[in-house]
């Protein structure tokens, strides 16, 4: 069956198709074979190296302590960089030139400078200059270089999403007497979020894995520096780093899932592209209800 946008494969794409999947899976089995030949000739698959990880005291002692700094730095730059990075996107809209070129300064030189050279940064700033212990500095040199970095790649999701729209949405928010600080707030970000969450959680899925760097440069305890510990106490460091990788695997699994659970909840609450508003919100932002008229409205700017 063949439709405007696809066109059904003939005999020779079937026959394509078919010949390109046999020799992929042949591909991908004879990867898996050379992957376990590898690892049973450094005799890695003895159950001695993997027993640790069906035992408690490799999880409570080394991984779960690890895995909830991971998560604590993680949450902690998400919360900060999502809305220091939704107002600096914003900004960098903004009419004004003195709003503008401030925010663009800001986001391009902090999204110009390694993450790894944030963290370190603010390593020595804190290390001299105030009264941490050794656990809080290195948690906050972590925080900070990812909320620095991040807020700056996600501001730029934000003005990206923004500017995608439809400039009629803004041209008819501006028809009706609506000021640009209501245009951007009740029409444009409601249709922008939804456009924007891939890139948002790609960018959130970055802060997770990122914290790998703190424990690397810093010494961090994160899930990934209690794993050498781990595999210089029980001699197994290629399970170590299987297991930690698949911890890693279903953290962002799990959060890109929520994501997409939440893409498809807020596309099937819109009847339409725009926003949906209450009539308390019609009213709100009726010019004439609030004693102005809808020319001085349409001037409005940020």
């Amino acid at each position: 069956m063949s439709s405007v946008l696809y066109d059904a494969p003939g005999p020779r794409a079937k026959r394509r198709n078919v010949l390109l999947s046999v020799v992929f899976f042949a591909l991908l089995v004879l990867l898996v074979w050379f992957v376990y030949d590898a690892m049973d000739e450094k005799n890695q698959l003895e159950w001695a190296l993997w027993k640790p990880f069906t035992e408690s005291p490799a999880w409570t002692t080394y991984l779960l302590p690890g895995l909830a700094d991971t998560l604590t730095a993680a949450a902690l730059a998400m919360v900060i960089a999502l809305p220091l990075g939704a107002v600096f996107g914003i900004a960098r809209l903004s009419d004004h030139r003195w709003v503008r070129g401030p925010s663009a300064t800001v986001i391009e030189f902090f999204r110009a400078i390694p993450v790894l050279l944030l963290m370190l940064f603010a390593n020595e700033a804190y290390d001299r200059w105030a009264n941490f212990t050794t656990e809080q500095r290195q948690l906050y040199a972590v925080v900070t270089g990812l909320v620095l970095y991040n807020a700056a790649v996600l501001a730029e999701v934000v003005r990206a999403g923004i500017l995608a729209l439809p400039k009629g949405q803004s041209e008819a928010a501006m028809a009706i007497g609506l000021r640009k600080n209501q245009t951007m707030r009740v029409i444009l970000l409601p249709q922008a979020v939804t456009a924007m969450l891939p890139a948002i959680v790609s960018q959130l899925v970055v802060i997770v894995k990122d914290t790998a760097l703190g424990g690397v440069m810093i010494g961090f305890t994160e899930l990934l520096s209690t794993r050498a510990t781990l595999a210089a106490a029980f001699g197994n460091p290629i399970a170590s780093f299987v297991v930690v990788a698949l911890i890693y695997i279903v953290l962002n699994f799990i959060l890109t899932s929520f994501a997409s659970w939440l893409e498809k909840r807020l596309r099937r609450s819109k009847k339409s592209t725009g926003a949906v508003l209450s009539a308390e919100d019609m009213e709100e932002l009726n010019p004439a209800a609030t004693g102005g008229t809808y020319g001085t409205g349409a001037g409005g700017t940020i």
